[in-house]
């Protein structure tokens, strides 16, 4: 069984703790890829905030994770 992880801006993820989420808390650009880069391999489906999701090129998207991103 895979694992949730959400990714982005602190104060937009730190919630998805209480529901057992792998939460990486990402800003900047270089934090967003180094947050996705080191994800588990067992994380199968990721949670972006819209921020987050800009800051990753096309391809960081294009794995075998689900990748959705949260409305803004």
């Amino acid at each position: 069984m895979g694992r949730i992880a959400v990714l982005g801006e602190d104060a937009r993820v730190r919630g998805f703790a209480l529901a057992g989420a792998l939460v990486r808390p990402a800003d900047g650009p270089r934090e967003v890829a180094e947050a996705w880069n080191t994800l588990p391999a067992d994380v199968r489906v990721v949670i972006l905030t819209p921020r987050a999701a800009e800051h990753l090129k096309s391809a960081h998207l294009e794995h075998e994770r689900l990748t959705v991103v949260m409305p803004p």
